[in-house]
């Protein structure tokens, strides 16, 4: 019988995961744990940095709304990375439909929202994503994605 869930596609090369044995994964999550703990360092420097360093409450939201814009926008750039595998595989299989539906929704409320209060930060920083899931529907488009197999015995 065939897995569901996360495990489904564990042996999928297209999706860069393999089977590992369970207690064989403690290197990657120390990685993780590594780049986690570096992240919220940036964060706390960054609190320091708006709340001790500058004075002015104009210029802290200011420069405070350029920080989190460039956060923002990392995160909706971060897809792009797979974007490479999606082109040289021919296939979608790693990017998740439903959630270029919720960045899409989410991002062009939020650059509505922006426009409404005129505050280029929200505006800016949001339109990324709206790009960026244009960018994910055509490759939906351009490589459908095959039915799961999984998915089409839940249904019968």
């Amino acid at each position: 019988m065939e897995e569901l869930g996360p495990q489904a596609h564990a042996n999928d090369p297209e999706c860069g995961q393999r089977p590992v044995p369970a207690l064989s994964h403690h290197g990657s999550q120390r990685v993780v744990l590594l780049q986690t703990a570096t992240l919220l360092g940036v964060l706390l420097l960054g609190y320091g940095y708006f709340w001790l360093l500058v004075p002015n409450p104009e210029a802290r939201l200011q420069q405070l709304g350029l920080f989190c814009s460039v956060f923002t926008i990392s995160m909706y750039l971060s897809p792009l990375a797979d974007l490479a595998k999606v082109i040289q595989t021919k296939s979608t299989q790693c990017l998740s439909y439903p959630l270029t539906i919720a960045t899409i929704l989410t991002s062009a409320s939020w650059c509505l929202y922006g426009f409404r209060l005129r505050d280029p930060y929200i505006m800016v920083s949001n339109f990324p994503g709206i790009v960026t899931s244009f960018i994910r529907f055509w490759l939906f488009w351009k490589y459908p994605q095959e039915q799961d197999r999984n998915y089409w015995f839940l249904q019968t």
